[in-house]
């Protein structure tokens, strides 16, 4: 099981800091699909997985020539701070509201399909499509809040939904965009691990594997960062729709699953 856990997250989060999706976005649906552990521990080790692998993924990107626009970023990620701590109330209500797995699960994997099959039609359709270049503070905040929430309470670490917003929104070609997603995983995360140490909602988890799955992240991080470097934008965009088409399959899959146990 380590082993499977290690090799998951390492190529989650080559994956994630190639393109700037966090690596929770591959993570939380794979080890869900294989059930080794509860929805909520899956969640929270993701996002251990996701922050780590953000923070030492910006570090190693530094001067990569994709540049990291504060401006705008920064109300971003204190929006995503905002919305990690809302997201991760509403993971808590939903969980004691339903006191089973299974059906936060499910819910959890509809959310994930739906939204990713909207950001791959996005991808496909991006070149016809006239994206903008906001550059109100507070609405970078609302932004930033609403795709905090949902990434908190989804588990992905940020996940495709910041880089469609970044491309749409903002106007940034792959390398910026990854490189500003990963900025604001930092915030969004990071407020959601501190509240659970802080209120004392850590889920029951094999901290073994999390300390396995966050050195794969550390290490994902690094193999990640240096690939990052010698691709281009277009190459960095057909990678992200590759693995659009292979989670929408994942979700798909862990959607049936849970709603059958969940019956």
């Amino acid at each position: 099981m380590e082993i499977i856990c290690f090799g998951i997250s390492l190529i989650a989060t080559i994956i994630g800091s190639i393109v700037g999706v966090g690596g929770g976005i591959i993570i939380k649906p794979v080890l869900d699909a294989f059930g080794f552990f509860p929805v909520s521990a899956v969640s929270f080790m993701s996002g251990c997985t996701a922050l780590a692998m953000a923070i030492v993924s910006l570090f190693k990107q530094r001067g990569n020539g994709a540049n990291l626009q504060y401006r705008l970023s920064t109300p971003l990620a204190i929006g995503s701070l905002f919305g990690g701590l809302i997201g991760k109330e509403l993971f808590e209500f939903f969980k004691k509201g339903v006191y089973n797995e299974a059906f936060l699960g499910g819910a959890q994997s509809v959310c994930l399909t739906l939204i990713t099959f909207l950001v791959y039609i996005y991808m496909c359709k991006k070149s016809k499509l006239k994206s903008l270049k906001i550059d109100s503070m507070l609405i970078c905040v609302l932004i930033g809040v609403f795709l905090g929430t949902f990434s908190s309470f989804l588990g992905i670490g940020g996940g495709t939904s910041i880089i469609a917003v970044l491309f749409l929104c903002f106007s940034m070609n792959a390398k910026e965009a990854g490189k500003n997603s990963l900025y604001i995983i930092i915030f969004s995360q990071g407020s959601n691990i501190i509240k659970s140490i802080v209120t004392d909602t850590i889920p029951s988890v094999n901290y073994n594997v999390l300390f396995i799955m966050i050195f794969a992240g550390v290490f994902g991080a690094i193999l990640g960062s240096k690939i990052v470097s010698k691709i281009t934008n277009k190459e960095i965009e057909k990678i992200f729709r590759i693995i659009l088409i292979g989670v929408i399959i994942i979700d798909f899959y862990n959607t049936i699953k849970f709603f059958t146990l969940n019956n």
